[in-house]
């Protein structure tokens, strides 16, 4: 019986996800697949939830009431979604609906027993799940019991825990409908769940089943270790046979019961080896239905497999596209070497590959590189995992770990070498040396400023299919500028003086780290100049009480508007735009040109400033700066003396002044290029902007930041044709959301297995945690967790403890003393700023922000590279 408000499941597929919900639309196209096996039934619609609500008329109200509560306050909405499931519960069914649903069960036999199971418009969908948040109810016999528990699944719509994974997804209460499945009992003698991709590693190329006996229930509620079998090319290749002491068993008269397994089974598997390959195969067969991993239901009775349920699998991270050419491939994080391991909107992942050096591929909203030529030779997966263990251990970690496995195929000798992968630098062994110039330097930036400029003025008054064809060719001169030869000479100058450095002075003196102390305060490091230009900020704040308390009271992104009408405004104001001039195109995930820049949103400036005004001292930028030098020359001739003690210490101390001189030259050019990048972004994002700002006064965008969710292609295909698709806008919003929940590997296989390495570290104290060390000393203090820049609180001698930072984090450097990382390397960002200011910092320490409490104490070795919890 098929008609307004039951549809029986070979009436339904997934294009009914409206009506019957995301479970119900799933059954129904399980049960068309050749092979599978589901217990029949039939799906109450969203139609019959929306007559029912329709006639509770105090729920408008309730629904209110749970709009206005906290989501931070879970007492509160425990109670307003009580309110709401009892009003649905005392709801009588629509007459029209207990009768459908009625002649629905008298088809199937009335006296049966059935599963009643809720069945949400956002449930097992490709970007979330949402599995386990609303109800299921087993053995329901009788006709009346299953009304009764139709009306139950309806309200189990509104449990705190589906509400609370609604609002953590962006999900409406008031945007989700209620079917209900009501579906025959299956009795099983075992049950279980399997996965059609590795749900740990993510490896696709692997099949887990796990099984126990009795109802699946046992094993979803975690009543049983249940057996695991791995299966892999149509065989068991790892099995685990858990004790299964309880099993979950229909009870008679209706419902469930828990109880014991026979002694004699508890430790028997409870499926064949033949019988986990059988269901594997019936994986496969599912996951090619819907195109990507499952998690699977299933219930084993005799040899006859029953399919209850399948859902996409949310949690895994996607494969790139590159992968699908059927061979091996490994890729690495752009976004761990970018400091930015974010998801980035469709305009932002292709304006990034557009100017980027490298060949880059996306994944799960970020960006990957594939290194797998580079691993192809001996000789190059030598060097290159040299290199890489230099920047990240744990990246080289993971790499060796796929390496050991021999899947990565080896080029013939032949073969020409790879080119080098990874974006941040060039070929191990690199270009050949420059000589010790700051006039280098200095023509360099000279050129890049030439070449910003020029690219300013000519972008003026260019719009429409003019503008993109522009910025096309624009692009192609960012490129020559980021590889510039002469600009990677000097890079790798800069860091190959470092490396010498430290590897010399600790064979000839024991020092670890020196170059950390020898270049304090290197000239030219335009992120390090960004934070102390900020304290000059503050300086001129200071004086001025009115703006001082204006700032913390009512600073909106219109507060320089209103800064000339105080006392020592208009001085304030210039400050800040003078800073804004010269650092406003940056801010926080700055690759992503779909951020806001500071010069758009410059409130997020002010809690810095503030900071500053309280924790510092005027003059405090040129004082510090200062110190540096003179703590790095006070280094230099501490070491050149004891140099010139050694044998041969006049030579020995005649290469090192060489390499200090070519350090200081050099080292601070590091950070300039990525300057120049984000620069150039804000010249793109303002044309574009302004180009989207066209088209939605134009009616073609629904709102100029829709444009964030097109590609750059699609974006010039919108602005020549005049025409915009909006639901592929809404579908890319949703997939943005779910990507956001995604955390990205540091290394991920072409067979989806996410890696992120270990530290395979025996000096490390007993719970410490490890990391990379990145700038030498020790320090304690309090920690303080900061997941947003906008609202750090931190006090001088706080210890920053975050998951990641690019350039815009520098300004809260001047005021810390150590910093802890979950992402970076020895030439990231963060250990850059951190030896350029003198800060103690481990980085690359899994899982920082979750298990450093904030405010607790802790130690920083920054020359050791762990972290210790104090308290």
């Amino acid at each position: 019986m098929t008609g307004q408000y039951v549809r029986e499941f070979h009436a339904i597929d997934e294009t009914h996800i409206a009506a019957v919900g995301g479970k119900g639309a799933h059954l129904g196209a399980l049960s068309r697949i050749d092979g599978v096996r589901v217990p029949a039934g039939f799906c109450v619609t969203t139609d019959a939830f929306r007559l029912a609500l329709a006639g509770t008329p105090s729920l408008a109200g309730l629904l209110d009431r749970l709009d206005r509560v906290d989501a931070d306050d879970p007492a509160a909405l425990r109670t307003a979604a009580a309110e709401v499931r009892r009003a649905i519960e005392r709801t009588a069914l629509p007459g029209d609906v207990a009768a459908a649903v009625t002649g629905a069960l008298s088809a199937l036999g009335a006296d049966a027993a059935y599963a009643v199971r809720s069945s949400a418009t956002a449930e097992d969908l490709p970007t979330a799940s949402f599995a386990g948040q609303q109800d299921t109810y087993l053995n329901v016999v009788g006709e009346a019991e299953v009304l009764r528990h139709v009306s139950r699944c309806w309200a189990s719509l509104f449990t705190e825990r589906a509400v609370t994974y609604r609002r953590r997804h962006g999900v409406d209460d008031r945007a989700v409908d209620m079917a209900v499945v009501v579906q025959r009992m299956v009795f099983p003698d075992a049950a279980g769940v399997l996965f059609t991709a590795d749900p740990v590693t993510g490896d696709r190329t692997v099949i887990s089943v796990e099984a126990g006996f009795g109802l699946g229930e046992a094993l979803v509620s975690g009543l049983v270790n249940p057996d695991v079998f791995t299966v892999r090319d149509g065989a068991v290749v790892a099995r685990t046979i858990g004790v299964k002491a309880r099993a979950v068993y229909a009870a008679p008269g209706g419902g469930t019961r828990e109880g014991a397994v026979d002694p004699a089974r508890r430790e028997q598997p409870a499926l064949t080896d033949a019988q986990a390959v059988r269901l594997a195969a019936l994986g496969r067969r599912i996951e090619a239905r819907f195109g990507r991993p499952q998690d699977v239901e299933w219930a084993l009775t005799g040899d006859d497999v029953h399919i209850l349920q399948s859902r996409p699998i949310t949690t895994l991270f996607p494969v790139p596209a590159a992968g699908a050419d059927g061979s091996f491939h490994v890729y690495l994080s752009v976004g761990h070497q970018q400091m930015m391991t974010d998801a980035m909107k469709p305009l932002g992942l292709s304006m990034w590959r557009l100017t980027a050096m490298a060949t880059m591929y996306e994944a799960g909203g970020r960006l990957f590189v594939d290194a797998t030529p580079h691993l192809a030779t001996p000789a190059g997966r030598t060097a290159f995992l040299d290199l890489v263990g230099r920047a990240d251990p744990l990246t080289r970690d993971a790499l060796e770990t796929v390496l050991a496995r021999d899947v990565v195929p080896m080029a013939p000798n032949s073969a020409p070498a790879a080119p080098d992968p990874v974006p941040a630098g060039p070929p191990a062994g690199g270009p050949p040396p420059v000589e010790t110039d700051p006039a280098i330097v200095t023509g360099l930036v000279a050129r890049s400023r030439e070449s910003a400029a020029a690219l300013a003025r000519d972008i003026r008054a260019r719009s429409g299919p003019e503008l993109f064809d522009f910025l096309t060719e624009a692009f192609t001169e960012h490129k020559r500028v980021l590889t510039d030869p002469l600009s990677i000479q000097v890079i790798m100058a800069g860091i190959q003086a470092t490396w010498w450095l430290n590897d010399k002075l600790g064979e000839w003196l024991g020092e670890r780290d020196a170059a950390d102390t020898l270049t304090l305060s290197a000239p030219g490091n335009v992120t390090s100049e960004m934070g102390l230009a900020l304290l000059d900020v503050a300086d001129v704040i200071r004086p001025y009480p009115e703006v001082v308390a204006f700032l913390r009271d009512h600073a909106d992104d219109g507060f320089l508007d209103e800064l000339p009408k105080l006392p020592g405004g208009a001085r304030a104001r210039a400050a800040v735009e003078g800073y804004l001039d010269r650092y406003g195109m940056r801010c926080v995930g700055e690759i992503d040109i779909t951020r806001p820049r500071w010069s758009e949103r410059p409130a997020t400036l002010v809690p810095l400033i503030l900071d500053n005004v309280r924790s510092f001292t005027p003059g405090a930028a040129a004082r510090r700066f200062a110190q540096g030098r003179e703590r790095a020359e006070a280094k230099a001739r501490e070491v050149l003396d004891r140099l010139r003690a050694l044998p041969d210490g006049e030579r020995k101390a005649a290469e090192t002044q060489r390499m200090i001189n070519r350090v200081r030259t050099f080292i601070g050019y590091r950070e300039y290029p990525k300057y120049d990048i984000v620069s150039r972004y804000a010249v793109y994002k303002r044309a574009l902007l302004g180009e989207a700002d066209r088209l939605a006064r134009a009616g073609v965008l629904a709102d100029p930041e829709d444009a964030f969710h097109l590609t750059f292609d699609e974006f010039r295909e919108v602005a020549a044709t005049g025409r915009a698709d909006a639901e592929l806008i809404r579908r890319r919003r949703e997939e943005f959301r779910a990507h956001q929940a995604l955390t990205p590997p540091r290394v991920l296989t072409s067979d989806g297995e996410a890696l992120n390495g270990s530290y395979r570290r025996e000096d490390v104290p007993p719970g410490a945690l490890p990391g990379l060390p990145v700038s030498a000393g020790v320090v304690e203090g309090r920690a303080r967790v900061v997941t947003d820049l906008a609202r750090a609180d931190l006090e001088p001698g706080d210890i920053l403890v975050t998951a990641h930072t690019d350039p815009s984090w520098t300004p809260l450097f001047v005021a810390v003393a150590g910093l802890v990382t979950e992402v970076g390397g020895q030439m990231t960002h963060g250990a850059v700023i951190a030896r350029e200011y003198g800060l103690p910092a481990v980085v690359a320490v899994p899982d920082a922000t979750r298990l450093i409490p904030d405010g607790g104490r802790i130690r920083v070795h920054g020359t050791d590279g762990y972290v210790e919890l104090l308290s």
